[in-house]
């Protein structure tokens, strides 16, 4: 089932209960200077948020030269519009226009402003209709103004739409209604609907998932305990005729009169504005909070914080959560996809890699609804496919027995069939302990997606996932134990410790289908039921030539992508994601001589500005006639004691700067993006204030959609904000495809063969992308009870590697994927930038980052990476043997682990020393420890 998200300009109604019946409290709407949730410019040469930063001497410039260029707030809601008040800097518009807009695609042209002069001045516009996104269209500069436009503030003054009372008075509350029952108690109700999940928070404390109570198709439920002036929020999962949507956020303040419930973006002022014009400098007085306040997370302190805003806070829209207790059974979530053999078939080598149109018809939902937990007596499962299954191979296999074979389950048979696309089975039997289901059993299943033979493409034979289910406590990644012909049989399944849960609930099995290569293009573990389909559809996009549309996988079958023909280019480095990250994993050094074509070179002049013939980016090949800008490869090795060094030749222009990248791996990125800021910021010690000799400092760096600053993540040096930033960011200079986030190429001042600017790929298509690269599942560490790799993880914090190798966190519980929140996770980093010595250094920063300065790389999947990087022997399945090719650190100068520690100067000499001074044991414990993650 697919669930979509309610618009958030719908203003919800606000109750109170009186004599038993429903109606709305209602003022007057008042005036007030609305404070906006975001901003963008269309160009941006000074970031576009400090237009709405209450500093007068801060200001929003556009790009030069560049007609039209626009400011685009997004108020949050829908506004009854007054006016909007623009201080202009000197270089201001003689003409533009304000527009506005409630889907932030089609807009209403509100005002049109002629004869403006050079100098600054202050706008007093006024407006009329009710609108969510208000632009300020620049349309020609002013004359004398040889530059760009530039604004110092913008402020938009509005109300509050006056709320519908007439539904809601007749007792209709379809998408839900929150009334006072008493002083301490809330009452949610959901009329009309099939089905009702509410989620809840108290003072941004853990979200609560509850199953509503029904009579008739009314669904209600009353939250107690409560106190004056706690803040609640709610929204609704509400299903009808087997649709579902999620409801926005709302707030509720206990104790506080309905109709002066605060609304989600926060007033700037309470005043309405005056009709004098203001002076150019905003008053430091004004009432309009900022940027940073406004979207802080209360579990963050502005202090703590500094100018980091965070990516996510307590306002942020949460997809549903994965598992929940809904007061009757606890309820799982989850995405599973077609298969070509069985998990534990060694012998075919045939579980984890992707068959031919997996993007089509072959995903299905699953919901585990775990009655046994509660009191029950039956556990049930329901199935939605996306395509009819056969009547008589609609398989859900439980119980393991393997007995006879790796694939055998004690209850097979098909499923109760509900329609061509829903079906279930439930028990109240164990079959293979031979009574009824208790809490704990271990209920090892297989769904097997047998579609019926008409579907379109491909074949229609496939099985499913092998998914452990413990009763009473949820999915859990799984090892195998057992000898064959034994009660339980060969390779019966157990439960991992949760401490080689590396990536949270997001872990994977073991694997145990022998495809070395495949560790990293795994789906989570607990992969959410809406995110199976925009998984796979991501994935294509990934091995998607932006050239000819090609698949690099099953080529014939899997025929053209018809929206990724003649992307890319002009100029770019590779026509595909996954011709650099093959099998999601780190490239490695070409031959001495050949092109590095899976890398990336940032580039510079000598005063570290793009480069006038390059950009920012060296992107060897071309498209549509355009010169190239030159290959790069390896000249030569400089070795000593047993290091080596690549020294680089360039065909073409050699920059004064540059900074030379392998591909890195992607499992992880979406876990790391959950990791609170706080906590990345609280191991900040720029000064070495504790004299441990390690001072790492977060990179900060202005995000592209909004101008605020961000907590800088990804990228060898911490270049970029989130995974969508990251993805835009390598579309852009690595691809030449431009997207709506980065719509302008990357181009040298001397350039003139760069393409046009503009969005080249639809933003679902990128967002597809941004949930397949967030939801890879990780590995769980191996080998978590061999007393050498216990020895070695006490050595590895004992030398001071955990000074930097940040061994755990718990992620946001405000992250929008159910996937990534509120995991504990283990990925050896802490995400913050360190001088790593002059040995490891290249002559090009980025952001606040040095040429010296390089983010603490994540260690999950470091001893799997080089079957990955290498791939398996060319033979038949079941004949495949890992090669593995080693290669580490950012330019793969590492044949091994041990010398990418060896390579650690800098904040990293100490732990180097420390390591070198071990005995020839203690070494190889450390290296085991590592090999294990």
């Amino acid at each position: 089932m697919r669930i979509n998200s309610f618009g958030r300009n719908a203003v919800c109604a606000l109750l109170t209960l009186v004599s038993s019946s429903l109606f709305v409290q209602t003022t007057s709407a008042q005036t007030i200077n609305i404070n906006p949730v975001s901003i963008t410019g269309s160009t941006n040469l000074q970031p576009a948020n400090l237009a709405i930063d209450n500093n007068g001497s801060t200001r929003w410039e556009s790009n030069h030269g560049v007609s039209p260029s626009s400011l685009t707030l997004d108020l949050g809601q829908a506004y009854a519009l007054n006016q909007v008040v623009i201080l202009w800097e000197a270089a201001n518009a003689a003409n533009y226009e304000i527009l506005g807009s409630n889907n932030n695609s089609t807009w209403t042209q509100l005002s049109s402003r002629t004869g403006g002069t050079f100098g600054n001045r202050t706008d007093t516009v006024p407006l009329a209709g009710t609108y969510r996104y208000v632009r300020v269209n620049a349309l020609t500069r002013s004359s004398g103004n040889t530059w760009g436009y530039s604004i110092f503030e913008v402020d938009v003054f509005g109300a509050l739409p006056a709320a519908s009372s007439s539904s809601v008075a007749a007792g209709n509350c379809n998408q839900g209604c929150v009334t006072t029952l008493n002083s301490t108690t809330l009452r949610a109700t959901v009329t009309q609907a099939d089905i009702v999940d509410i989620h809840y928070r108290i003072n941004n404390g853990a979200q609560q998932n509850v199953r509503m109570n029904v009579s008739g198709n009314n669904w209600t439920y009353d939250i107690p305990n409560l106190a004056a002036g706690n803040v609640v929020s709610i929204n609704f999962t509400i299903i009808r005729n087997g649709a579902g949507q999620d409801t926005a956020w709302q707030n509720y303040t206990v104790g506080t009169p309905a109709s002066s419930v605060a609304p989600s973006s926060t007033p700037r002022s309470s005043v309405a504005p005056s009709s004098t014009p203001r002076s150019s400098v905003a008053p430091s007085s004004s009432s309009r909070s900022s940027t940073a306040a406004s979207v802080a997370p209360a579990s963050s302190s502005a202090a703590s914080l500094g100018n980091i805003v965070p990516l996510y806070n307590s306002s942020t829209v949460l997809e549903g959560a994965i598992q929940f207790d809904r007061g009757d059974a606890l309820v799982t979530r989850i995405a599973d996809r077609g298969r070509d053999r069985h998990a534990k078939e060694d012998q075919f080598q045939a579980y984890d890699h992707f068959l031919s149109f997996y993007w089509e018809h072959r995903t299905a939902t699953i919901e585990i609804v775990d009655y046994v937990a509660k009191g029950g007596s039956t556990v049930r499962m329901n199935v939605v496919t996306q395509f009819r299954l056969s009547d008589t191979e609609a398989e859900n296999r439980w119980f393991y027995r393997g007995v006879g074979t790796v694939a055998e389950y004690h209850d097979n048979g098909t499923m109760n069939v509900i329609n061509d696309f829903n079906y279930y089975k439930e028990r109240s039997y164990n079959a293979r302990e031979g009574r009824n289901i208790q809490i704990g059993d271990k209920l090892e299943f297989e769904l097997s997606q047998f579609l019926d033979h008409s579907v379109p493409h491909g074949r229609s034979a496939y099985y499913g996932t092998t998914y452990l289910y413990i009763v009473g406590k949820g999915l859990v990644p799984w090892d195998i134990t057992g000898n064959f012909g034994t009660q339980g049989g060969r390779k019966d399944s157990v439960e991992i410790p949760e401490k080689a849960w590396l990536g949270g609930k997001t872990t994977l099995p073991y694997m145990h289908s022998n495809e070395p290569d495949n560790h990293f293009i795994q789906m989570a573990t607990n992969l959410a039921s809406q995110n199976g389909q925009p998984f796979v559809l991501g994935r294509r996009v990934h091995h998607a030539s932006f050239i000819d549309g090609s698949h690099d996988e099953h080529v014939v079958d899997n025929g053209i992508f018809p929206d990724t023909v003649g992307k890319a280019g002009p100029h770019y480095v590779h026509d595909r994601c996954a011709g650099c990250h093959v099998r999601n994993g780190r490239a490695a050094p070409a031959p001495v001589g050949q092109p590095l074509d899976k890398w990336v070179f940032k580039v510079a002049d000598i005063n570290s500005n793009p480069h006038p013939n390059l950009g920012r980016s060296l992107q060897p090949k071309s498209s549509g006639g355009v010169a190239s800008e030159g290959q790069v490869s390896i000249a030569f090795w400089s070795e000593s004691n047993g290091l080596r060094k690549p020294n680089y030749q360039f065909s073409g222009v050699t920059p004064a700067r540059f900074s030379a990248r392998v591909a890195p791996q992607l499992v992880g990125m979406g876990l790391l993006e959950a990791i609170p800021e706080s906590a990345i910021l609280a191991k900040e010690d720029i000064n070495d204030a504790n004299g441990d000799g390690i001072s790492g400092r977060a990179n900060r760096i202005a995000d592209p959609a909004t101008g605020q600053t961000r907590l800088g993540r990804f990228g060898y040096k911490a270049g970029t904000t989130s995974v969508k930033h990251q993805i835009a960011a390598a579309f852009n200079a690595d691809m030449g495809v431009m997207t709506s986030l980065l719509p302008t190429p990357d181009c040298g001042s001397a350039q003139t063969d760069c393409g046009p600017s503009g969005s080249e790929i639809s933003d679902t298509h990128v967002n597809n992308l941004v949930k397949y690269i967030s939801t890879l599942g990780v590995r769980p560490q191996r080998n978590i009870n061999d007393a050498a790799v216990q020895r070695g993880e006490t050595q590895f914090a004992t030398i001071g590697c955990v000074g930097c190798h940040t061994p755990s966190y718990v992620t946001s519980q405000y992250h929008p994927l159910g996937e990534l929140r509120s995991q504990t996770i283990k990925p050896y980093t802490d995400m913050l930038l360190h001088d790593m010595g002059p040995d490891m250094a290249d002559n090009l920063g980025e952001g606040l980052a040095s040429g010296a300065e390089w983010r603490t790389a994540p260690l999950w999947g470091l001893g799997l990476s080089a079957c990955v990087t290498g791939g398996v022997t060319n033979a038949g399945q079941g004949a495949q043997v890992c090669t593995p090719v080693h290669s580490y650190l950012h330019d793969g100068r590492a044949r091994t682990i041990e010398e990418a520690i060896l390579w650690h100067g800098g904040e990293g000499q100490a732990s180097k020393n420390a390591y070198q001074a071990l005995s020839a044991s203690q070494k190889q414990d450390v290296l085991r420890f590592l090999e294990s993650l």
